[in-house]
């Protein structure tokens, strides 16, 4: 029975009474980028624009965008939850309602919003709801957080254009995805930070449907 409750926990999102209370205070994180030494929480020169993208765990989606040409700097951390300030131990429990989120500094004369759209669909399985394989949690759900209208409505058509080539494929499972406009990203802890850079060898858990996103 406390298995089954632990789960159950981990996979439904929280409410304002029953998440955790999380700090006032930001959790101390890395300055600059561990791959290319650009500061991390900016300044960024001016033009470029951010995208917020959940694949599940975020250290092998955060080295699969900082590898695109065009994309300034990244970084990992939580949104779309209600804890404020959360450490990586509080959202694995489930009882912040957070994603796991990989922030995308990009230059969009170099590279589009819509061809980050379509790497974040190739690359990972939209369709799974509150995991991603064997990652099981709210924090491992598929999400889009927008900065403006105009993100939302190309979110919005990515998704519904790699729906229709996932039933064209055969592939008839619902996308899950969750599209909504940012509220806050908290930044997770230094270890985090372009994880697979300092730890090559460690675990990476993407795997991709094998269909193509027709946009960007």
């Amino acid at each position: 029975m406390f298995v089954i409750d632990m789960f159950n926990k981990k996979t439904a999102m929280p409410t304002s009474e029953t998440a955790l209370p999380g700090r006032p205070d930001p959790i101390p994180t890395s300055e600059m980028h561990f791959v290319n030494g650009r500061a991390l929480k900016g300044p960024y020169p001016e033009g470029l624009q951010v995208a917020y993208l959940g694949m599940g765990c975020f250290w092998g989606a955060e080295r699969l965008f900082w590898k695109i040409p065009g994309v300034y700097v990244t970084a990992v951390g939580y949104a779309g939850g209600i804890t404020p300030n959360p450490t990586y131990q509080e959202t694995t429990t489930g009882l912040t309602g957070h994603a796991e989120i990989v922030k995308v500094v990009f230059d969009p004369a170099v590279v589009s919003y819509r061809e980050l759209l379509r790497t974040f669909f190739e690359e990972h399985d939209p369709t799974q709801g509150m995991r991603q394989g064997n990652d099981i949690g709210t924090t491992y759900r598929s999400a889009i957080y927008t900065t403006s209208e105009e993100q939302a409505v190309e979110a919005r058509e990515a998704l519904e254009a790699f729906q229709d080539a996932m039933a064209s494929a055969g592939r008839k499972s619902k996308i899950t995805t969750d599209i909504a406009p940012i509220d806050v990203f908290y930044y997770a802890e230094d270890y985090h930070q372009q994880y697979l850079a300092k730890n090559p060898g460690g675990y990476c858990g993407l795997k991709g449907t094998g269909v193509s996103c027709p946009v960007g």
